[in-house]
């Protein structure tokens, strides 16, 4: 088994190639969705519809891939996972009805969801067997590989075809699989230890507590995934309707929010050296809270874009967090379960908004972020003693 420090080190540099692979070609999937929408002659509703198909196949098999993990290992697992995500990002390009793309997408979204428990669980086991606390630093990767894969799109869109560009990240994901997936197949994860009696088996009444606290930091992945969808949708569109902004200053908005939210993540380590996971938690939240308000409440474009960048900031840390501590607690299947909480709460942010936008108005509504951010704070205020850092 991997202990020595230049095992841990390429077990590291492995897996934060997956993370930025992972965010390089779900990005490279969505600034290509005009094109597929155009190509399938789908209506607003119906393409709708088929992106479903992303976070139904997401949801369905997160919960499948922490049982996969602990039969057959994380690591193997995400190998596995990176090549059906690598292969099906191609797919989309080839279809030409709502139908059909639904189906390939339900393909997409298994493989996402997959890779995401699986390399999380490894990451966790990593985290625990080098005893600090770098977990943001593989999130952060999974923002720079986005923003990567999102501004090659956005360059080579006018000169590359739909099914040639997603074809070209297809071989791109595979190459990538082949030489980094062998670090991950030759080494086992390192050792971790929990919380067993003495006949190996966890207690009952520890199982029961541990469930309950993975659920607790599964809504703390909730509250700050429905900030992120929230954001990405309704975000640009509230700087171009509300306070007049153009079409190319709206889109900066979103940017601020991401870039802020990686730099963050870039500098989570050190915040949770520093201040451990009860605290970075309450403080994120709060700042997200604080950013949101002036955000979606400022009558100025740019107090609302510097608002914007605090809640990146905020929120950039909760999710890892989260995740780290609910795998820690219980292994590949708490992992699913934060993950699963966190993308229902991805997939709830935006429909949420879009219906309190209609009864009252879109600042109030996104204010929505700054009321569940407050929530994930008050859980980190309730669980920093029940956990330790």
């Amino acid at each position: 088994m991997p202990g020595a420090p230049s095992d841990l080190t390429r077990l590291r540099i492995a897996l934060t190639v997956f993370f930025a692979l992972d965010g390089f070609l779900f990005a490279g999937w969505v600034v290509r969705i005009p094109a597929i929408k155009h190509q399938t002659g789908a209506s607003a509703s119906a393409l709708g519809l088929a992106l479903l198909g992303v976070s139904a196949g997401a949801v369905l098999t997160m919960t499948l891939t922490g049982r996969l993990c602990r039969r057959y290992g994380s690591h193997q697992v995400t190998v596995v996972c990176a090549v059906l995500l690598s292969l099906s990002v191609a797919l989309p390009p080839l279809t030409h009805s709502v139908l059909a793309l639904g189906t390939v997408l339900l393909v997409f979204g298994a493989a996402y969801g997959g890779i995401n428990v699986a390399f999380n669980s490894a990451a966790v086991d990593l985290v625990t067997a080098l005893r600090r606390p770098i977990m943001p630093s593989f999130h952060a990767a999974f923002s720079l590989g986005g923003m990567v894969g999102a501004g090659l799109g956005g360059l080579v869109a006018g000169a590359l075809s739909p099914s040639r560009h997603l074809a070209a990240l297809a071989v791109i994901g595979l190459v990538v699989t082949a030489v980094v997936g062998r670090t991950l197949l030759r080494q086992e994860p390192p050792a971790t230890a929990g919380p067993a009696d003495a006949t190996g088996k966890v207690p009952r009444r520890m199982a029961g507590r541990t469930r309950a606290l993975v659920i607790v930091f599964g809504l703390i992945a909730l509250c700050t995934a429905y900030g992120e969808g929230a954001m990405a949708d309704w975000g640009a569109l509230h700087l171009e309707q509300d306070l007049d902004a153009s079409p190319g200053v709206a889109a900066v908005g979103y940017s601020c929010f991401a870039l802020a939210m990686t730099i963050g993540r870039l500098s989570g380590t050190a915040l949770l050296e520093r201040l451990g996971h009860g605290r970075t938690v309450v403080a994120g939240g709060a700042t997200a809270v604080a950013g949101m308000l002036l955000g979606a409440l400022a009558p100025s474009l740019w107090a609302a874009l510097l608002g914007f960048a605090v809640t990146g900031l905020g929120l950039a840390n909760l999710f890892p967090v989260a995740v780290e501590r609910a795998g820690t607690l219980a292994g590949p299947s708490g992992v699913a379960t934060a993950s699963t909480f966190g993308y229902g709460g991805m997939l709830l942010g935006p429909p949420a908004i879009g219906f309190m936008a209609e009864w009252f108005s879109l600042p109030v509504a996104l204010t929505s972020v700054a009321v569940l951010a407050a929530i994930a704070t008050l859980i980190g205020v309730a669980t920093r003693r029940t956990t330790p850092d």
